[in-house]
Protein backbone atom coordinates (compact mmCIF):
# COMPACT_ATOMS: atom_id res chain seq x y z
CA UNK A 1 0.00 0.00 0.00
CA UNK A 2 1.45 3.57 -1.13
CA UNK A 3 1.60 6.06 1.60
CA UNK A 4 1.25 9.95 1.54
CA UNK A 5 1.84 12.62 2.96
CA UNK A 6 -1.40 14.54 4.40
CA UNK A 7 -0.30 17.81 3.73
CA UNK A 8 2.44 19.14 5.59
CA UNK A 9 0.32 17.78 8.77
CA UNK A 10 3.61 15.96 9.45
CA UNK A 11 1.12 12.31 9.02
CA UNK A 12 1.75 9.34 6.76
CA UNK A 13 -1.35 8.51 5.29
CA UNK A 14 -1.93 4.88 3.11
CA UNK A 15 -3.67 6.30 -0.30
CA UNK A 16 -6.16 4.29 -0.03
CA UNK A 17 -8.36 5.53 3.09
CA UNK A 18 -11.58 3.75 4.91
CA UNK A 19 -14.36 5.60 4.44
CA UNK A 20 -16.73 4.41 7.38
CA UNK A 21 -20.10 6.17 6.93
CA UNK A 22 -21.55 2.71 6.04
CA UNK A 23 -20.53 0.47 8.58
CA UNK A 24 -22.27 3.18 10.81
CA UNK A 25 -25.56 0.73 10.03
CA UNK A 26 -29.24 1.57 9.22
CA UNK A 27 -30.25 5.29 10.13
CA UNK A 28 -33.60 6.58 9.76
CA UNK A 29 -34.42 8.25 6.45
CA UNK A 30 -32.66 7.10 4.07
CA UNK A 31 -29.03 8.33 5.31
CA UNK A 32 -26.99 5.54 5.27
CA UNK A 33 -26.66 2.25 2.97
CA UNK A 34 -28.54 0.15 5.18
CA UNK A 35 -28.71 -2.16 7.76
CA UNK A 36 -24.87 -3.75 8.80
CA UNK A 37 -23.72 -6.96 10.85
CA UNK A 38 -21.33 -5.74 13.75
CA UNK A 39 -19.34 -9.14 12.73
CA UNK A 40 -18.57 -8.21 9.77
CA UNK A 41 -18.22 -4.67 9.92
CA UNK A 42 -15.38 -5.59 12.57
CA UNK A 43 -13.79 -8.42 10.14
CA UNK A 44 -13.55 -5.37 7.45
CA UNK A 45 -12.05 -3.37 9.25
CA UNK A 46 -9.36 -6.13 10.47
CA UNK A 47 -8.76 -6.80 6.88
CA UNK A 48 -8.24 -3.23 6.05
CA UNK A 49 -5.95 -2.67 8.48
CA UNK A 50 -4.23 -5.87 7.26
CA UNK A 51 -4.21 -4.75 3.87
CA UNK A 52 -2.19 -1.78 4.44
CA UNK A 53 -4.78 0.61 5.46
CA UNK A 54 -3.75 3.38 8.33
CA UNK A 55 -6.86 6.15 7.35
CA UNK A 56 -10.26 5.76 9.03
CA UNK A 57 -12.28 8.71 8.40
CA UNK A 58 -15.83 8.58 10.31
CA UNK A 59 -18.05 11.33 12.64
CA UNK A 60 -20.94 11.07 15.46
CA UNK A 61 -23.57 11.11 12.41
CA UNK A 62 -22.31 7.85 11.26
CA UNK A 63 -24.99 5.34 13.06
CA UNK A 64 -25.67 8.24 15.30
CA UNK A 65 -21.68 7.53 16.86
CA UNK A 66 -22.46 3.83 16.23
CA UNK A 67 -19.14 3.77 13.30
CA UNK A 68 -16.80 5.05 15.67
CA UNK A 69 -17.73 2.59 18.04
CA UNK A 70 -16.66 -0.02 16.16
CA UNK A 71 -13.23 1.77 14.74
CA UNK A 72 -12.59 1.87 18.86
CA UNK A 73 -13.31 -1.74 19.25
CA UNK A 74 -11.17 -2.88 16.27
CA UNK A 75 -8.37 -0.93 16.60
CA UNK A 76 -8.04 -1.12 20.58
CA UNK A 77 -4.48 -2.06 21.77
CA UNK A 78 -3.56 -1.14 18.16
CA UNK A 79 -4.13 2.65 17.92
CA UNK A 80 -0.99 3.89 17.28
CA UNK A 81 -1.26 1.86 13.72
CA UNK A 82 -3.88 3.90 12.78
CA UNK A 83 -4.96 7.37 11.72
CA UNK A 84 -8.44 8.67 12.42
CA UNK A 85 -10.28 11.37 11.48
CA UNK A 86 -13.72 12.12 13.08
CA UNK A 87 -15.81 15.24 12.82
CA UNK A 88 -17.52 17.96 15.00
CA UNK A 89 -20.85 19.75 14.19
CA UNK A 90 -23.84 17.51 13.33
CA UNK A 91 -24.79 15.32 15.91
CA UNK A 92 -28.31 13.64 13.91
CA UNK A 93 -30.16 13.97 10.94
CA UNK A 94 -32.55 16.10 12.69
CA UNK A 95 -30.81 18.97 14.98
CA UNK A 96 -28.89 22.14 13.46
CA UNK A 97 -25.66 21.84 13.51
CA UNK A 98 -23.64 22.83 16.72
CA UNK A 99 -20.17 24.60 16.45
CA UNK A 100 -20.28 26.62 19.85
CA UNK A 101 -17.85 26.20 22.23
CA UNK A 102 -19.17 24.05 24.26
CA UNK A 103 -20.94 22.08 21.49
CA UNK A 104 -17.76 21.25 19.91
CA UNK A 105 -15.58 20.13 23.27
CA UNK A 106 -18.83 17.58 24.09
CA UNK A 107 -18.99 16.15 20.42
CA UNK A 108 -15.29 15.52 21.14
CA UNK A 109 -15.64 14.25 24.05
CA UNK A 110 -18.56 11.96 22.62
CA UNK A 111 -16.18 10.97 19.94
CA UNK A 112 -12.75 9.92 22.37
CA UNK A 113 -15.11 7.95 24.52
CA UNK A 114 -16.31 6.06 21.70
CA UNK A 115 -13.12 5.70 19.68
CA UNK A 116 -11.41 4.47 23.10
CA UNK A 117 -8.59 7.21 22.46
CA UNK A 118 -7.43 10.23 23.98
CA UNK A 119 -6.66 11.85 20.93
CA UNK A 120 -7.99 12.49 17.82
CA UNK A 121 -5.54 12.68 14.44
CA UNK A 122 -7.83 14.61 12.52
CA UNK A 123 -10.77 17.15 13.72
CA UNK A 124 -13.04 18.14 11.14
CA UNK A 125 -15.31 20.41 11.08
CA UNK A 126 -18.58 19.00 9.15
CA UNK A 127 -19.79 20.84 7.00
CA UNK A 128 -19.92 24.19 8.43
CA UNK A 129 -21.00 26.54 5.07
CA UNK A 130 -19.72 29.58 4.41
CA UNK A 131 -18.89 32.25 7.23
CA UNK A 132 -19.01 30.17 9.98
CA UNK A 133 -15.20 30.68 10.81
CA UNK A 134 -15.43 33.87 9.66
CA UNK A 135 -18.01 35.15 11.68
CA UNK A 136 -17.36 33.16 14.90
CA UNK A 137 -13.30 33.57 15.82
CA UNK A 138 -14.55 31.35 19.03
CA UNK A 139 -14.54 28.27 16.48
CA UNK A 140 -11.21 28.31 15.33
CA UNK A 141 -9.99 29.26 19.04
CA UNK A 142 -12.08 25.95 20.47
CA UNK A 143 -9.97 23.87 17.51
CA UNK A 144 -6.40 25.65 18.59
CA UNK A 145 -7.21 24.65 22.36
CA UNK A 146 -7.78 21.34 21.81
CA UNK A 147 -4.82 21.51 19.76
CA UNK A 148 -2.55 22.58 22.34
CA UNK A 149 -4.00 20.43 25.07
CA UNK A 150 -2.90 17.64 23.02
CA UNK A 151 -6.32 16.27 22.16
CA UNK A 152 -6.08 16.12 18.39
CA UNK A 153 -3.61 16.78 16.22
CA UNK A 154 -4.30 18.66 13.25
CA UNK A 155 -7.70 20.91 12.38
CA UNK A 156 -9.25 20.31 9.12
CA UNK A 157 -12.81 20.92 7.81
CA UNK A 158 -15.03 18.70 5.61
CA UNK A 159 -16.78 20.93 2.96
CA UNK A 160 -20.30 20.26 1.67
CA UNK A 161 -19.21 22.11 -1.89
CA UNK A 162 -15.46 22.44 -3.13
CA UNK A 163 -15.61 25.72 -3.59
CA UNK A 164 -16.65 26.70 0.05
CA UNK A 165 -12.89 25.51 1.10
CA UNK A 166 -10.45 27.43 -0.56
CA UNK A 167 -11.25 30.47 1.31
CA UNK A 168 -10.85 28.19 4.90
CA UNK A 169 -7.27 27.03 4.03
CA UNK A 170 -6.27 30.70 3.34
CA UNK A 171 -4.99 31.56 6.82
CA UNK A 172 -2.80 28.61 7.54
CA UNK A 173 -4.86 27.12 10.13
CA UNK A 174 -6.82 24.52 8.43
CA UNK A 175 -4.13 21.86 7.23
CA UNK A 176 -6.27 19.13 5.98
CA UNK A 177 -9.83 19.71 3.56
CA UNK A 178 -12.45 16.90 2.88
CA UNK A 179 -13.99 17.01 -0.47
CA UNK A 180 -16.38 15.41 -3.19
CA UNK A 181 -13.73 14.57 -5.96
CA UNK A 182 -13.95 11.77 -8.95
CA UNK A 183 -14.28 11.26 -12.58
CA UNK A 184 -18.13 12.53 -12.73
CA UNK A 185 -17.60 14.92 -9.74
CA UNK A 186 -14.58 17.87 -10.88
CA UNK A 187 -15.64 20.64 -8.87
CA UNK A 188 -12.71 20.46 -7.00
CA UNK A 189 -10.80 20.81 -10.31
CA UNK A 190 -12.56 23.23 -11.87
CA UNK A 191 -12.89 25.99 -8.72
CA UNK A 192 -9.43 25.67 -8.67
CA UNK A 193 -8.98 23.53 -5.16
CA UNK A 194 -6.78 20.94 -6.16
CA UNK A 195 -3.81 23.40 -6.84
CA UNK A 196 -4.70 25.99 -4.74
CA UNK A 197 -4.24 23.05 -1.94
CA UNK A 198 -0.88 21.90 -3.75
CA UNK A 199 -0.04 25.10 -3.28
CA UNK A 200 -0.35 25.77 0.31
CA UNK A 201 0.61 22.41 0.93
CA UNK A 202 -3.01 21.32 2.59
CA UNK A 203 -3.86 17.81 2.41
CA UNK A 204 -6.62 16.69 0.75
CA UNK A 205 -9.31 13.77 1.83
CA UNK A 206 -10.89 13.21 -1.10
CA UNK A 207 -14.68 11.78 -0.40
CA UNK A 208 -16.94 9.71 -2.98
CA UNK A 209 -14.04 8.52 -5.69
CA UNK A 210 -16.30 5.76 -6.34
CA UNK A 211 -19.73 7.93 -6.88
CA UNK A 212 -21.78 5.89 -4.32
CA UNK A 213 -21.04 2.69 -6.35
CA UNK A 214 -21.55 3.81 -9.91
CA UNK A 215 -17.88 4.01 -10.76
CA UNK A 216 -17.54 0.11 -10.28
CA UNK A 217 -19.11 0.36 -13.40
CA UNK A 218 -21.37 -2.37 -11.98
CA UNK A 219 -24.70 -0.25 -11.09
CA UNK A 220 -26.81 0.32 -14.98
CA UNK A 221 -29.14 3.12 -13.41
CA UNK A 222 -31.84 0.99 -13.17
CA UNK A 223 -31.43 -0.37 -9.51
CA UNK A 224 -34.28 0.06 -7.07
CA UNK A 225 -32.70 0.46 -3.63
CA UNK A 226 -34.25 -0.12 -0.82
CA UNK A 227 -35.85 2.68 0.81
CA UNK A 228 -33.10 2.81 4.33
CA UNK A 229 -30.29 3.33 1.30
CA UNK A 230 -29.52 7.04 0.63
CA UNK A 231 -29.34 5.87 -3.19
CA UNK A 232 -33.30 5.33 -3.03
CA UNK A 233 -33.59 9.28 -2.73
CA UNK A 234 -32.06 10.30 -5.83
CA UNK A 235 -33.92 11.08 -8.86
CA UNK A 236 -34.29 8.20 -11.27
CA UNK A 237 -32.47 10.72 -13.69
CA UNK A 238 -29.36 11.06 -11.70
CA UNK A 239 -28.87 7.39 -11.45
CA UNK A 240 -28.68 7.19 -14.82
CA UNK A 241 -26.43 9.49 -15.68
CA UNK A 242 -24.28 8.44 -13.41
CA UNK A 243 -24.32 4.85 -14.89
CA UNK A 244 -24.10 6.76 -17.99
CA UNK A 245 -20.95 8.69 -17.34
CA UNK A 246 -19.18 5.63 -15.88
CA UNK A 247 -19.46 3.83 -19.45
CA UNK A 248 -17.96 7.07 -20.86
CA UNK A 249 -15.20 7.21 -18.57
CA UNK A 250 -14.49 4.10 -16.95
CA UNK A 251 -12.36 2.93 -20.81
CA UNK A 252 -9.53 4.43 -20.50
CA UNK A 253 -6.17 3.47 -22.84
CA UNK A 254 -4.28 3.06 -19.14
CA UNK A 255 -6.54 0.47 -17.79
CA UNK A 256 -4.31 -2.80 -17.00
CA UNK A 257 -6.25 -5.57 -18.72
CA UNK A 258 -6.72 -7.53 -15.05
CA UNK A 259 -8.49 -4.10 -13.74
CA UNK A 260 -11.92 -3.41 -12.63
CA UNK A 261 -13.96 -0.37 -12.72
CA UNK A 262 -13.31 0.14 -9.00
CA UNK A 263 -9.11 0.31 -9.47
CA UNK A 264 -9.47 2.81 -12.40
CA UNK A 265 -11.56 5.08 -10.31
CA UNK A 266 -9.19 5.17 -7.76
CA UNK A 267 -6.34 5.13 -9.72
CA UNK A 268 -7.81 8.80 -11.05
CA UNK A 269 -8.57 10.31 -8.05
CA UNK A 270 -4.65 9.29 -6.70
CA UNK A 271 -3.39 11.09 -9.94
CA UNK A 272 -3.77 14.06 -8.12
CA UNK A 273 -1.05 15.51 -5.99
CA UNK A 274 -3.10 17.27 -3.89
CA UNK A 275 -5.18 14.07 -2.66
CA UNK A 276 -3.55 12.40 0.40
CA UNK A 277 -6.04 9.60 0.72
CA UNK A 278 -9.30 9.00 -0.85
CA UNK A 279 -11.83 7.07 1.35
CA UNK A 280 -14.10 4.89 -0.26
CA UNK A 281 -16.56 2.99 1.69
CA UNK A 282 -16.43 -0.69 2.51
CA UNK A 283 -18.89 -2.70 3.61
CA UNK A 284 -17.27 -6.10 3.34
CA UNK A 285 -13.34 -7.65 3.86
CA UNK A 286 -14.17 -8.34 -0.37
CA UNK A 287 -14.78 -4.39 -0.98
CA UNK A 288 -11.21 -4.27 1.29
CA UNK A 289 -9.42 -6.53 -1.18
CA UNK A 290 -11.03 -4.30 -4.28
CA UNK A 291 -10.55 -1.14 -2.97
CA UNK A 292 -7.10 -1.68 -1.39
CA UNK A 293 -5.90 -2.91 -4.96
CA UNK A 294 -5.53 0.53 -6.27
CA UNK A 295 -3.11 1.76 -3.50
CA UNK A 296 -0.58 -1.03 -5.28
CA UNK A 297 -0.53 0.71 -8.55
CA UNK A 298 0.68 3.68 -10.27
CA UNK A 299 -1.94 6.50 -10.51
CA UNK A 300 -3.64 7.05 -14.25
CA UNK A 301 -1.01 8.90 -16.80
CA UNK A 302 -1.08 12.34 -17.67
CA UNK A 303 -2.71 11.56 -20.81
CA UNK A 304 -5.08 9.61 -19.51
CA UNK A 305 -6.15 12.16 -17.16
CA UNK A 306 -6.53 14.36 -19.57
CA UNK A 307 -8.97 12.38 -21.49
CA UNK A 308 -11.48 11.80 -18.43
CA UNK A 309 -11.03 15.30 -17.83
CA UNK A 310 -11.79 15.72 -21.58
CA UNK A 311 -14.69 13.42 -21.87
CA UNK A 312 -16.30 14.89 -18.93
CA UNK A 313 -16.38 18.31 -19.52
CA UNK A 314 -17.53 16.98 -23.06
CA UNK A 315 -20.58 14.97 -21.65
CA UNK A 316 -22.00 17.15 -19.48
CA UNK A 317 -24.96 15.70 -17.26
CA UNK A 318 -22.96 13.35 -14.65
CA UNK A 319 -22.63 16.43 -11.87
CA UNK A 320 -24.93 15.46 -9.40
CA UNK A 321 -28.65 17.50 -9.04
CA UNK A 322 -27.96 18.15 -5.30
CA UNK A 323 -24.90 18.46 -3.24
CA UNK A 324 -23.62 15.61 -0.89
Amino acid sequence: MQCRPLGQTGLQVSAIGFGAWGIGGHTHGGRSYGPTDDKTSLATLDAALDAGITFYDTAPLYGLGHSEELIGRAFQGRRDRVVIATKVGYQDFASPPDYSPDGIRRSLEGSLRRLRSDYVDVLQLHDPGDGVLADNPEVMATLQALRAEGVIRVIGVSVKSPSHAIPLMEGGVVKVIQANFNMMDLRAVECGLMARAESLGVGIIARTPLCFGFLTGRLDGTEDFPAEDHRSLWPRRQLQAWADGARHLLDTEDRDQDECGTTTALRFVLSFPAVATTIPGMLTPAHVKENAEAGRRRPLSVPAVAEVLRRCRAHGGFMAQREE
